[in-house]
């Protein structure tokens, strides 16, 4: 009786099988199927990880280490976990832009931009918001491409950039951001340039003009006004207006009297080739008398 009470409670602890209706178990592969499925339940809570809280100085100076040994993408999570399990401490704050930082350092731009806007958006008046702009204008800076290729990385930076100088104009970051300012800016006047030289060399000179005019006016500080005023005095005598062509020269002889490209455009509009080097040049000679005989 002992041993009958005894084995009771000891199956009465075990759970209890689902219930296999018999027609199901007289196909051999069903029944191996449901067998694996319910093993594969068993084990499945025995090797779940316990979730394991460590102190916030732990998390942090382990982070502090891997970006010291260059692992950024290891500091990156380390910097997560430590605002993860301690979202109220000091240190949380100064882990997001940490985390942020060690995204950059590993190239992986797109999770470094996340991070800062969640930075900038959450502590809008931090004393670190301004490197926080910084750094996510670099992350943009970083992927310019060369003139041919699109150009919405250069917009981006120009646009970040631009907004760390209006906020924080006094700021050390706002120094470099302005000499970068005028890369980004030149960059997009270089692609302007490279879409209107394509245009001119189409025949298609009022495109060509219209890019040529955005280089003028968008991007006055660049190297590429020079240029552009010359290529507008080209394709106004290409489409026989010899008036404009002459505007677009004087405005270019006003700003840049010394420079190569104005004497290109003197020697248009008043018919005379005044560089020496040019006058046996033939192929000078056939591009000048091209545009000589529409003035």
């Amino acid at each position: 009786m002992i041993l009958a009470r005894f084995k009771g409670s000891l199956l009465s602890k075990v759970p209890a099988l689902p219930i296999v209706h018999r027609r199901w178990t007289s196909h051999p592969f069903t029944l191996i199927v449901i067998i694996a499925t319910i093993m594969l339940g068993a084990c499945s809570g025995d090797d779940k990880e316990a979730y394991l809280e460590e102190p916030v100085d732990v998390l942090y100076n382990e982070a502090q280490n891997l970006m010291a040994d260059g692992k950024y993408m290891g500091a990156a999570r380390k910097f997560d976990e430590v605002e993860r399990q301690h979202p109220y401490s000091k240190w949380a704050t100064k882990a997001q832009l940490m985390s942020a930082y060690a995204y950059y350092e590993a190239n992986e731009y797109d999770d470094s931009v996340i991070a800062l806007d969640r930075f900038i958006q959450l502590h809008p008046s931090n004393k670190d918001v301004a490197y926080a702009y910084y750094l996510k204008a670099l992350c943009y800076y970083e992927q310019i491409s060369t003139v041919e290729r699109d150009q919405e990385m250069t917009e981006n930076a120009t646009k970040t950039l631009n907004e760390l100088i209006t906020r924080f104009p006094n700021s050390k970051y706002s120094r470099d951001a302005r000499l970068k300012l005028d890369l980004t800016f030149d960059h997009l006047a270089g692609k302007e340039m490279a879409i209107g030289r394509y245009y001119q060399g189409q025949s298609q000179h009022i495109a060509a003009i219209n890019r040529f005019k955005t280089v003028i006016e968008r991007y006055q500080t660049t190297t590429h006004v020079p240029e552009a005023l010359l290529r507008m005095t080209e394709s106004y005598l290409a489409v026989g207006l010899p008036e404009e062509a002459q505007k677009s020269a004087s405005v270019l002889g006003h700003n840049f009297p010394g420079s190569e490209w104005y004497i290109d455009a003197y020697q248009l509009v008043e018919g005379k080739i005044i560089r020496e080097e040019d006058i046996d040049d033939p192929w000078y000679k056939d591009w000048y008398e091209n545009f000589s005989k529409i003035w």
